[in-house]
C-alpha cells in the first residue's frame, strides 16, 4: 500500500472512530470521550498528577490542565495537595466522577466491542495492536 494512502486511511479511521464514540457517549452518558479518557487515567494512576494525564494521553500539560479544570468544575474530580511537593497536586475522582466513569466506561467498552471487536478476528486485533505499538514506539523516541 502506498504510504500516503495508508496515512489517509489511518487518520480518517481514527477521526471517524473518535467522533462515533464521542457522539454515542454524549447521547447515552452526557459526557465526552475526552473527559472519559481523563477519568480513566486518574482512576488507573496512583497519585495521579496533571503530568501523568498529559503523558498517558499524549497531549500537552497545558491541555491536560485545562481539561482537568473542566472536570473539576463539573464536580467529577478534585485536586488535593501533593504530600511531598507543594507545587503539585494529586488528582482524585469524586463520587460523581466514579459514577460517570462506571456508566460511560461500560458504554465505551460496549461500543468498542462493536466497532473494533466485531469486524476483526482476535488474531487481526492482536496483529493490529502490535503494529500500532511498534509505530508508536518508533516515533516516541
Amino acid at each position: 500500500m502506498e504510504l500516503r494512502a495508508l496515512f489517509d486511511d489511518l487518520i480518517r479511521f481514527e477521526t471517524i472512530l473518535w467522533n462515533t464514540l464521542d457522539a454515542r457517549l454524549r447521547a447515552e452518558c452526557d459526557t465526552t470521550l475526552g473527559s472519559l479518557n481523563i477519568l480513566m487515567v486518574i482512576d488507573a494512576t496512583p497519585d495521579c498528577r496533571v503530568q501523568e494525564v498529559a503523558g498517558a494521553l499524549a497531549i500537552t500539560v497545558g491541555g491536560a490542565s485545562q481539561s482537568v479544570d473542566r472536570l473539576e468544575r463539573a464536580g467529577l474530580c478534585i485536586r488535593t495537595p501533593h504530600p511531598r511537593n507543594r507545587r503539585s497536586s494529586i488528582l482524585r475522582l469524586t463520587a460523581a466522577g466514579d459514577k460517570v466513569l462506571a456508566r460511560a466506561g461500560a458504554a465505551f467498552d460496549r461500543h468498542l466491542a462493536a466497532l473494533l471487536g466485531d469486524p476483526l478476528s482476535a488474531t487481526q486485533r492482536d496483529q493490529f495492536g502490535a503494529t500500532l505499538k511498534t509505530l508508536r514506539a518508533s516515533i516516541s523516541d
